[in-house]
């Protein structure tokens, strides 16, 4: 009964996989907001690292597979990125850091670039 190409449903394919990424995104900022409100020893602080660290991990994972579409320069910007995320989210958790605000800021940058 409806036909559609292989072009439209693979844009709707890349669309749906954007949104899931932005959502991902807005996610881990609200939970690094509240993070942010309660302090680095909080159980927020615990939530909202470990979920950046899971979005993160598969992010850099996806990144570097030989399948993902990206321009190659553009992904290893977004490796480097994401590792940077990764170590600064580390140096919370341990207590060397407070630095939400800059988990924060780069993660609002990355989201709303995806488009």
């Amino acid at each position: 009964m409806y036909q559609f190409s292989y072009a439209e449903i693979q844009t709707d394919s890349v669309a749906d996989a954007k949104d899931r990424e932005r959502q991902l995104l807005s996610r881990s900022i609200d939970l690094l907001m509240a993070a942010r409100d309660k302090g680095t020893n909080s159980m927020q602080a615990i939530e909202a690292l470990h979920f950046l660290s899971r979005v993160w991990t598969t992010f850099i994972e996806d990144l570097a597979s030989n399948d993902n579409e990206l321009p190659s320069e553009l992904r290893a910007n977004l490796i480097s990125i994401g590792l940077w995320l990764l170590r600064e989210g580390e140096a919370v958790r341990q207590g060397q850091s407070d630095n939400f605000d800059g988990l924060i800021e780069v993660s609002q940058i990355i989201r709303d670039g995806i488009q």
